[in-house]
C-alpha cells in the first residue's frame, strides 16, 4: 500500500522499513507501540495463569516420597477446567519454564487421565 499511488493513508508513510533476520529488532514490535504493550500484557497474563495452575496442583495433589507434589492429569483437568479451558496449554508453558514435569509431548483428556504431573 505504501507504493500504491491511489492510497492516501498517511499512517502508511510513517511506517519503518522492514528489518532483516540478522537485525535484533527482527520480528519484534516497535518499542513503545500498542502492539508491544499488548504483548507484554499477554505475557503477564499467561504468567499469572501458570502461577494459578501451580497453586491448584499444590492444593489438589499429594506429597510424594521425594517431597514433590503430584496429581494425575484427569484430576487436574476436572479441577482446573472450571477456571480456564486452556489447561493443556498452560501445562506446556509451565513445563517449558521448568515448573512441572510430565511424560509425553501432549496430554489428551480421557487418554492421558492417569499421567502423573509433578510440581517442581
Amino acid at each position: 500500500q505504501r507504493k500504491n499511488p491511489f492510497s492516501n493513508d498517511s499512517r502508511l508513510a510513517s511506517k519503518p522499513v522492514p528489518t532483516h533476520r540478522g537485525d535484533p529488532t527482527y520480528g519484534r514490535p516497535l518499542e513503545g507501540s500498542q502492539t508491544e504493550q499488548r504483548g507484554k500484557d499477554a505475557h503477564s497474563h499467561v504468567g499469572k495463569e501458570v502461577e494459578e495452575l501451580c497453586l491448584i496442583i499444590r492444593s489438589t495433589g499429594e506429597v510424594g516420597e521425594d517431597g514433590h507434589v503430584s496429581v494425575t492429569f484427569g484430576q487436574l483437568f476436572e479441577t482446573y477446567v472450571t477456571i480456564s479451558n486452556k489447561v493443556v496449554g498452560i501445562l506446556l508453558r509451565a513445563r517449558k519454564h521448568g515448573l512441572v514435569h510430565f511424560e509425553g509431548e501432549m496430554l489428551w483428556q480421557g487418554k492421558d487421565d492417569d499421567v502423573i504431573i509433578t510440581l517442581l
